[in-house]
């Protein structure tokens, strides 16, 4: 079975086709990394426009590539949240006017079951059950899988998750748009231990995250007298040891609470070099395993949609007639059932 997935919650516009048989049979990401790179952030209708422009282009060059034609799709999931209302939108009518013109179902995916599972397109997918840590621009979270649909909260940020604190700070460094790359580039270059950051509940005893004083110190830090930005390199790899040493401690607490030892890390941030080196030795001191998406399904991708909506029909789904466009911008994962 031919899975089409769309992915349209933000700033990048994804295509792809997994084949239940075959695997993935090609995916197409444009970023709008340049189109937003004057205002410093991410205009929604600027990205609503960008995708009816680019979803047409990217799907034909797709099919091409995965050397498929239209009509042998045989479902179509996409993103239907959480992310920006316009964008949802272009994804969602896209994807129900294609499934309708074709006569197949539609798979609504949410958007962070999705990186959840991306990992399992991995040459060496983990196996069920397993501690996910979710690190996105916009979201946090220490989540148990027990299976598709079997998602239980175990911690959350309770304000600026760990992708927003980068970029946050990366602006009040003076570094461009998207910011959080770029000030894990300039802290590879620091040196750490200049500056005294705090490690925000660290020792709270739950498995929740909080980012926002952090980002507050190194605004503190900026603003002092004495300040210098030839010491931004230094500053920026204490911001980000101190986000590291919160995310793996909290990520190896999540493990020995549930009895479990396997670990998803997925997410735009779950690309940082410095993260994925401390929780690989950390696993590796306790014989515990760690498991990342592949490096270009890191970022938002049609193809970890795509597979979401093949595991959905393979678990016992059957979708949705196409021609009902919903969206819900605000989604919490907990709230997505197991297929019936």
């Amino acid at each position: 079975m031919k899975v089409l997935g769309i992915e349209s919650s933000c700033d990048e516009t994804g295509v792809a086709l997994y084949d239940t048989e075959r695997g993935l049979l090609g995916h197409r990401v444009h970023s709008q990394i340049d189109l937003h790179a004057a205002y410093g952030g991410v205009v929604p209708e600027l990205a609503s426009r960008d995708h009816i422009r680019r979803l047409p282009l990217l799907l034909r060059e797709m099919l091409a590539v995965a050397g498929c034609r239209l009509d042998e799709i045989d479902a179509v999931a996409y993103t239907a949240g959480p992310g920006l209302a316009g964008a949802l939108l272009v994804g969602a009518g896209v994807a129900e006017s294609l499934a309708m013109a074709l006569g197949v179902r539609t798979l609504p995916v949410h958007h962070l079951e999705g990186h959840l599972l991306s990992p399992l397109l991995s040459a060496q997918p983990p196996a069920f059950p397993f501690v996910a840590l979710l690190v996105s621009g916009g979201h946090t979270q220490l989540m148990r899988v027990g299976g598709v649909g079997e998602y239980e909260l175990l911690g959350e940020s309770l304000d600026d998750a760990a992708g927003e604190a980068f970029d946050k700070t990366a602006k009040l460094l003076g570094l461009g748009y998207p910011g959080g790359p770029q000030l894990a580039r300039l802290a590879d270059r620091g040196r750490a231990g200049r500056f005294r950051l705090p490690r925000p509940m660290l020792n709270s005893g739950d498995l929740d995250f909080s980012f926002s004083g952090l980002k507050t110190a190194v605004l503190n830090t900026v603003c002092a007298p004495g300040w210098r930005t030839e010491d931004a390199a230094d500053l920026a790899a204490d911001f980000q040891q101190a986000v590291v040493d919160v995310l793996v401690e909290k990520a190896l607490a999540a493990l020995a609470r549930t009895g479990l030892t396997r670990l998803v890390v997925a997410g735009g941030v779950g690309a940082n070099r410095s993260l994925r080196a401390r929780l690989d030795q950390a696993a590796k001191r306790r014989g515990w395993q760690v498991y990342y998406p592949e490096p270009e399904l890191c970022t938002d991708n049609g193809a970890m949609i795509a597979f979401a909506g093949a595991m959905r029909l393979a678990a016992g789904e059957h979708g949705q007639t196409a021609g009902r466009i919903g969206i819900c911008p605000r989604w919490p994962l907990a709230e997505v059932g197991k297929p019936a």
